[in-house]
């Protein structure tokens, strides 16, 4: 009796366990490649005479290669978590937006202003602030604009953030935004300063990072995110069957507008500096961008499309210099082309072909599958949703 009880305490485990472990994985490479850059690329001139092991360590990972790295992979975070938000609303309920950079602007202003010398407020309860100001401004403007759908949706989301974009450039409020100048050097706590402590930033960062990727996987997994995806894939269904897919698209509207707006409050906090730029069109089109080039509808696409904009952008303006984004375009074209659902949204349904197709040939010679044997498999192994054909 004890032994049955036992396997049926474990079956979830045993269950989870292959859909958890690469995520775990990557999070300790992660957790541990600060102090793994400073053991490899840290810079050896940058330790004090005389000082400890850890000390030494600590020194060699905010010195060299070791501290560029750390602010490459945190720009990478922060575009991880603004790509999973705008895949909350096109790739999970079929929202195309062409004003989300509104909401990465809006946080990234928030707290700039309100840790600046004309409000001084500690950065925690700005980020509270912010939080609330992203919540409150996507209720309003999800209630405004989801009352239409397709073109119409994103035409009216796009008059939204020109809006925002025409206020941060506006004289009238110049004391607070610096106009088309933006503000520049506003006073990020000196325990928190990515130019002092990156370190100290790079976990913050992730820490933000793993919250945000955890409660967006909760969300389009739980029954408000089937619904969002029903609502996705076939919006007259849903609403035959009874469901109020405005209230599920406002849902996600919300989740992502949030997301956005503490990704944008990082991404002030990480430079130092903001611009009107950060409200324009050309972030949104950044954004949808990797959406598209990791994959529509999976969470991790994002993620991965963050990684490869970032790092090929890098890459490619080092060897090609000015004319990088020409090279840029043409990559992007062909992942469009022969990628069409996205990086891991094509490498998930072409997986899904090969099980199909070994079960059946497995069939074909009388063997009995895993699959087979636990229909409830097949549905555990949908992670994430399936790939969306918004691409």
């Amino acid at each position: 009796m004890t032994s049955s009880t036992t396997n049926i305490e474990d079956a979830p485990l045993k269950k989870a366990w292959p859909q958890w472990w690469p995520y775990l994985a990557v999070l300790a490479f992660l957790i541990l490649f600060p102090l793994l850059a400073g053991l490899t690329i840290g810079d050896p001139s940058a330790v004090d005479p005389g000082a400890g092991w850890l000390t030494a360590l600590a020194q060699r990972t905010e010195s060299g290669y070791a501290k560029f790295w750390q602010g490459m992979l945190i720009q990478i975070f922060i575009w991880g978590i603004f790509a999973l938000s705008y895949d909350l609303l096109l790739g999970f309920t079929g929202i195309l937006s062409f004003g989300h950079a509104m909401f990465f602007g809006t946080g990234a202003y928030a707290v700039a202003i309100l840790i600046d010398k004309h409000v001084s407020w500690p950065l925690g309860w700005a980020l509270g602030a912010v939080i609330l100001i992203s919540l409150l401004q996507s209720i309003i403007f999800g209630v405004l604009s989801l009352r239409v759908k397709g073109v119409y949706l994103a035409m009216v989301t796009l008059a939204f953030a020109e809006m925002f974009f025409i206020l941060s450039e506006a004289g009238d409020f110049r004391k607070y935004t610096g106009a088309d100048d933006g503000l520049h050097g506003f006073p990020v706590p000196d325990y928190l300063s990515a130019a002092d402590h990156r370190t100290r930033f790079y976990y913050l960062a992730l820490i933000f990072f793993v919250i945000v990727f955890l409660a967006a996987r909760r969300l389009v997994n739980s029954p408000p995110g089937r619904v969002m995806i029903a609502t996705r894939d076939n919006e007259h269904r849903a609403t035959t069957i009874g469901f109020d897919t405005f209230r599920y698209k406002l849902i996600a509207f919300v989740a992502a507008g949030v997301f956005a707006g503490l990704a944008g409050a990082l991404s002030a906090l990480y430079n130092v500096s903001i611009t009107p730029a950060l409200l324009s069109t050309d972030r949104t089109i950044d954004v949808l961008a990797m959406t598209i080039i990791g994959g529509v509808g999976t969470l991790v696409g994002p993620i991965t499309g963050a990684v490869i904009v970032q790092l090929l952008g890098y890459w490619l303006e080092r060897w090609f210099g000015s004319s990088w984004t020409l090279i840029y375009g043409i990559i992007f074209m062909l992942i469009v082309v022969f990628l069409p659902y996205g990086i891991i949204g094509t490498l998930r349904a072409r997986s899904l072909r090969l099980k199909e197709g070994w079960g059946r040939w497995l069939k074909l010679l009388g063997i009995k599958s895993q699959d087979n044997a636990d229909p409830a498999s097949r549905t555990e192994a949908v992670d994430e949703g399936e790939p969306s054909s918004h691409s």
